[in-house]
């Protein structure tokens, strides 16, 4: 029968072994790529089966600035009749600067009523965030909106 050999870590060992797994881990974090202008317009062609987007019948509310980016509230609504042949399917809401450009979708019917919806997001930093519309007829609108999210109390 083999004897296993067991270290033990002291608590010198230990701390130094802890920082070093959390160094590595806040790296990683640190190094992870954010979306970019480019990435949230392929993440709207991709969500929009490339149909162009214009401006107009949807409405992103978010506040100018935010104070803190863990909880930013956001409503959207968009005009539509919401009948049978004339209704808002989803809505999407794009972030540019977070670690990944899709913050949530909406999806609507027109037993709905209406296209109005409200959450909180969490926005990592300053960034421009876009509302997009797809209606049942295949238009897409879209709305952008500038938020400025500061840390505590400091621009971001």
């Amino acid at each position: 029968m083999t004897k296993m050999k067991v270290e033990v870590l002291d608590r010198r060992q230990f701390v130094v072994a802890s920082g070093a797994g959390a160094a590595a881990i806040i790296a990683g974090f640190s190094s992870a790529a954010n979306a970019t202008p480019e990435k949230a317009a392929e993440w709207i062609k991709k969500l929009t089966n490339g149909a162009k987007a214009t401006e107009g019948k949807i409405k992103v509310d978010l506040p100018e600035i935010a104070e803190n980016g863990n909880t930013v509230p956001i409503k959207v609504s968009v005009e539509s009749p919401m009948t049978a042949d004339n209704y808002v399917k989803a809505v999407h809401l794009i972030a540019e600067g977070n670690p990944a450009p899709e913050l949530c979708s909406f999806y609507f019917t027109p037993m709905s009523g209406k296209a109005n919806a409200a959450t909180r997001v969490r926005l990592a930093r300053t960034q421009k965030v876009i509302g997009i519309a797809v209606m049942s007829d295949g238009k897409v609108y879209m709305s952008q909106t500038q938020v400025k999210v500061t840390i505590g109390g400091c621009g971001g």
